[in-house]
């Protein structure tokens, strides 16, 4: 009888990726590779007046492809803008989606995909494995090193009635293809360039505590966070820097990697929650909420915080584990403020009041379930009011 004991199933899924300077410039010849006739490019204003979407157009016409554009588009994708792309995309006889932008524009065009594949509203979709049927082809274009949208198996659609926001997480919404360039990063602003690295490094240390965490999502993790403490405050003070954009870029894609298959936890819980509520750029509210989360969290996996606090640079040889998880919290708050990430709740506009709500929300997020720590509603209303003022 053979006694080794099971371990526990893993899957890890991932798009074709095209990674490099210029390859942006190669969505004509894919979309022609899979046959498109007409594509909708979902977008917004932003990345339209930066340049990038000219240059997906060009590629178009340069294969012959027609194709639509979609823009109208808000930070944190709301339901409604799904419904209206998807009703310009089936009207257009759109057979081919490609997103160009943020994580904003990537959602979006995620939850479009899914209406055209499947009957209903895209709030019909909330939850993991709902989406029934695949939608049209999806070509991602990421302009920003942070949400990493291009790459998981996640789409984050604010829920306007209950000003929630909900996760729609399934396989049906990864992209076919991620053509991923550095160079579209340049033209972020600083605080765009600081609040999106801080999503990726948010992504990867939840990631990597997760308990649906593997090996393959680790080592992705771990590339993540070293990148990230080495490069994200030297892109910040040189922008134009295009060697260090590269940089963020990869650590943006490791990451990506790394929680789309390991999921995330209590940071993203309480950060939907603040996004969904208030309308939050969603890095920011992760750069705040990070060290508090981590210092929580740190007895239930002080192996794996220790490893993390190796990427960061850390030295912390000869302390108890308390002054560990604090360590690394401090650490963690000294690199956003170098990034000028100094808010707090009251300065976002969020109420002493709200924080009941706001747990609430957060307690009842899918992200929770893989947290390394059990965090109840007072434990969250403890935590958002550790950096309310």
């Amino acid at each position: 009888m053979n006694n080794t004991p099971l371990l526990n199933l893993r899957k890890f899924l991932a798009p074709e990726i095209v990674y490099g300077q210029g390859a942006i410039h190669l969505s004509g010849r894919h979309a022609s590779n899979f046959g498109a006739s007409r594509v909708l490019i979902v977008t917004d204003p932003g990345v339209r007046n930066a340049g990038w979407t000219s240059q997906v157009e060009k590629s178009l016409k340069d294969s012959r492809i027609s194709y639509a554009i979609f823009d109208q588009i808000t930070q944190n994708p709301k339901d409604h803008e799904v419904m209206n792309g998807f009703e310009l995309c089936k009207n257009r006889g759109c057979d081919l989606i490609i997103a160009v932008g943020g994580g904003s524009p990537m959602d979006c065009a995620k939850g479009i995909g899914v209406m055209m594949g499947n009957p209903g509203h895209i709030l019909d979709y909330e939850g993991v494995d709902m989406v029934p049927s695949p939608g049209p082809p999806l070509i991602f274009i990421p302009t920003t090193a942070g949400s990493s949208a291009d790459v998981s198996q996640f789409a984050i659609i604010q829920d306007t009635p209950r000003k929630v926001k909900i996760a729609v997480i399934s396989k049906m919404v990864i992209p076919d293809i991620a053509l991923i360039d550095p160079v579209t990063t340049t033209t972020m602003p600083s605080e765009l360039t600081a609040a999106t690295g801080m999503d990726a490094m948010c992504h990867a240390c939840e990631a990597f505590v997760s308990t649906a965490s593997s090996p393959l999502t680790d080592i992705a993790a771990i590339a993540c966070v070293e990148i990230i403490s080495q490069y994200l405050l030297k892109t910040y003070n040189e922008p134009d820097n295009i060697a260090f954009r590269d940089k963020m870029m990869t650590a943006s894609l490791m990451a990506g990697l790394a929680f789309s298959n390991a999921s995330l936890g209590l940071v993203h819980a309480m950060a939907h929650s603040l996004g969904g509520m208030f309308g939050l750029a969603h890095g920011e509210c992760n750069a705040i909420l990070l060290e508090k989360v981590v210092e929580f969290n740190y007895s239930a996996c002080e192996h794996k915080y220790d490893r993390l606090a190796e990427a960061l640079g850390l030295d912390l040889a000869g302390i108890s584990p308390q002054q560990k998880g604090r360590a690394i919290s401090n650490h963690i708050a000294g690199f956003r403020k170098k990034l000028g990430i100094h808010q707090r709740l009251i300065d976002l506009g969020v109420k002493s009041s709200d924080i009941p709500q706001l747990s609430e929300f957060a307690f009842n997020d899918p992200c929770l379930a893989t947290n390394p720590k059990d965090a109840g509603i007072q434990d969250i209303e403890q935590l958002y009011a550790q950096i309310y003022d």
